[in-house]
């Protein structure tokens, strides 16, 4: 946890689901319909809040950090790594379960063919995700805060590589990370699209991460 003036950067917990998870969701709105987004246009959202009260895997309030500015939460990150891929993946496979009932095999399926385009976390790359600031207050560097305080995280773990996607049709979030010395690596095609739109190309960025800021 750190505090920046009025910026406090700190751990979530699950009482932050009204706020956290619809950023979370705004992280990458038409992925995560196309994935969740089964019977209506908000199931997306709300399996989200249902998998980050759970608080286990990627979309776990343990798995998410929060900005908060005048106490209130004004941005949302998360930080894993590959050696999270499989306790993520069982994780997902339950709580798809539990929501989805006899439709789960098919949001599975759409979560694989999504991992064409946005790849599982590889090995010795600290992986940043699920970044979102509130719209009324981007672009007065909260979101950048955040970002230092996970890049500084890990650092701390021993990681000299960090890396993040971002939709080739986000590019002011491209121009933030690239701000920060991310560089692309690859841009990954995607042709998947569901009643709720259709998911755009990705960038894959990297950043070496040197001993000290």
């Amino acid at each position: 946890m750190s505090s920046t003036g009025s910026l406090r950067v700190r751990p979530c917990t699950a009482a932050d689901a009204a706020a956290a998870v619809p950023l979370i969701h705004d992280s990458g709105p038409l992925a995560f319909r196309y994935v969740f987004s089964q019977r209506y246009e908000a199931q997306s959202l709300d399996f989200l809040q249902r998998a980050f009260r759970d608080g286990r895997g990627e979309f776990g309030w343990r798995n998410h950090a929060v900005a908060e500015s005048g106490g209130a939460v004004a941005a949302v990150a998360a930080l894993w790594d590959a050696g999270q891929n499989l306790r993520f993946t069982l994780a997902a496979a339950r709580q798809i379960a539990g929501a989805y009932g006899a439709a789960a095999p098919l949001v599975i399926a759409r979560g694989l063919r999504m991992e064409r385009v946005v790849r599982p976390a590889s090995a010795g790359v600290a992986y940043i995700g699920h970044v979102a600031v509130v719209p009324a207050l981007r672009g007065q560097g909260i979101g950048r805060a955040l970002l230092e305080q996970l890049l500084d995280t890990a650092r701390a773990r021993g990681f000299t590589r960090a890396g993040l996607d971002v939709a080739a049709s986000n590019p002011r979030a491209r121009a933030l990370y690239e701000g920060l010395g991310f560089r692309l690596r690859a841009t990954r095609r995607s042709t998947l699209a569901g009643r709720w739109g259709a998911v755009p190309d990705h960038h894959y960025l990297e950043l070496l991460l040197p001993a000290g800021r």
